[in-house]
């Protein structure tokens, strides 16, 4: 059974999301500016990646959060890793 009551239990961590990569060539980022439109690998249906670390720790889907504050990000959660397990 997991112990959720050790001192390291309440310290914070980062999660990043990872909804896509971008390769464009740097003469091309270079020329980039206000309203420019940089195309990811992904489409807006593809599941993101949650990152701790370097470590691929899920996977999930991009939601909106209903009621205030409107337009606010979530992700639901589709694949977890184990302890140990990559994904």
């Amino acid at each position: 059974m997991q112990d959720d009551t050790t001192p390291f239990s309440l310290v914070p961590i980062e999660i990043t999301v990872s909804v896509g990569r971008a390769r464009p060539l740097v003469r091309d980022l270079l020329r980039l500016g206000r309203d420019a439109v940089l195309v990811l690998d992904r489409r807006v249906e593809d599941p993101v990646e949650l990152y701790v670390g370097d470590r691929l720790i899920a996977r999930g889907e991009l939601h909106e959060v209903e009621g205030d504050p409107s337009g606010q990000l979530a992700v639901r959660l589709t694949e977890v890793a184990a302890p140990g397990e990559a994904l």
